[in-house]
């Protein structure tokens, strides 16, 4: 955020009706200014397809996003912008069977088994700590490309609190039915491939970053390949 002048709550209780409404159009100002920081394409190193195909029976309905044929226009986010997720720890609800957390920080998130790694079935998450409090742009998230398939019960939640209990702010939820007890969500369900999920975390400020699953329309594990959140740091 640009830093300039403070508007102090100290106001006295006999300002003036003009002085008043000059302070609050110059409050406009500033805030007008803070938005205006210029943007520039988010480019994401993107993971080659998978190259088991497409099946021919793919869920469908109205709570489901088609699977995409061609690249999405890329987000559109602030100058200064970068990968603030890369190498921090990971954390999750419970201790991955097949490879290691560190991987969902690791960049690499090919369609390769070694490169997922599977947790067991239920409601679990995974939860990234970004070492410091940052103003968070995009999160990308890529379940398990592997497959075309649909993974269940997306919930993507940001706070200050590492255990989650206050301050919670949810920036996605396909959870529609409330199976996984974080409240039900209105945002659609969608098939796993090489461009993952970019959800638009609107420059909120936050450390912890966690991501719920509850399996996928293949299988009952829950699977993840990579996590990218792009913030600027130190603001």
């Amino acid at each position: 955020m640009k830093q300039g002048l403070v508007l102090t709550s100290r106001v006295p209780l006999l300002l003036g009706a003009a002085a008043a409404l000059w302070l609050g159009a110059l409050a406009g100002e500033l805030t007008a200014a803070a938005a205006d920081k210029p943007l520039k394409p988010l480019v994401l190193k993107l993971p080659e397809p998978t190259l088991r195909g497409t099946p021919e029976d793919l869920p469908a309905g109205p709570n489901i996003d088609p699977p995409p044929k061609e690249d999405p226009a890329p987000f559109m986010v602030p100058e200064g912008s970068k990968n603030v997720s890369e190498g921090k720890t990971v954390t999750s609800s419970v201790k991955p069977f097949t490879g290691e957390l560190s991987q969902l920080t690791d960049g690499k998130k090919e369609a390769f088994d070694s490169d997922a790694i599977e947790m067991r079935s239920g409601s679990q998450w995974v939860q990234v700590d970004l070492g410091a409090e940052h103003a968070l742009h995009v999160v990308v998230l890529w379940h398990d490309h592997r497959y075309i398939q649909i993974t269940r019960d997306v919930i993507l939640q940001v706070s200050n609190d590492p255990e989650f209990k206050t301050g919670v702010t949810t920036l996605y939820n396909n959870d529609f039915d409330d199976s996984s007890k974080q409240g039900a969500g209105k945002d659609k369900e969608y098939f796993e491939t090489r461009w993952g999920r970019v959800v638009d975390a609107k420059g909120i400020k936050a450390r912890y970053v966690r991501g719920y699953s509850k399996g996928t329309s293949l299988t009952a594990l829950n699977c993840w390949q990579e996590i990218e959140v792009y913030g600027t740091p130190g603001q």
